[in-house]
């Protein structure tokens, strides 16, 4: 089975002027103000393309790992997965930088960045982000 999920942006104006939304269709959670100087500067209170790439991102991961661990026979009790995708005006995405703190009684230090490691190389979110470096942080709790 197939999957599709949408989301509609709707801008007005220039670049630099403009702003729009972005508007989650499949799941209607809601919608959110974007704008280029939320973009190119920073804001709390506007999202931006990176981070909605950083939230599949992030989600990928730990649903990646959690298969990995659960049929290695060591199910995660917890994984915290934030994830970092930096943008350069002029430049574009620059990376994304996965961090994580996990807790995952019986596993070596070893076993588990082997795991993370194979996790991050093959969730769907990180092959489609093949073009930018991905980077990862994994720390057992």
């Amino acid at each position: 089975m197939s999957v599709s999920s949408k989301a509609t942006t709707t801008w007005r104006g220039s670049l630099f002027e403009g702003s729009g939304e972005v508007a989650f269709d499949s799941s209607h959670i809601g919608t959110f103000p974007i704008n280029w100087k939320a973009r190119s500067e920073g804001s709390e209170s506007t999202t931006t393309p990176e981070e909605l790439i950083a939230a599949a991102h992030a989600s990928c991961f730990s649903m990646a790992l959690s298969k990995a661990l659960a049929d290695n026979g060591t199910p995660a009790e917890k994984l915290e997965t934030t994830a970092s995708v930096g943008f350069k005006p002029g430049v574009g995405i620059t990376g994304s930088h996965l961090t994580l703190h996990a807790d995952v009684p019986g596993l070596s230090d070893e076993a588990f960045q082997e795991l993370a490691a194979g996790a991050k190389a093959n969730c769907p979110v990180s092959q489609a982000l093949a073009g930018i470096e991905i980077t990862l942080d994994a720390k057992l709790s």
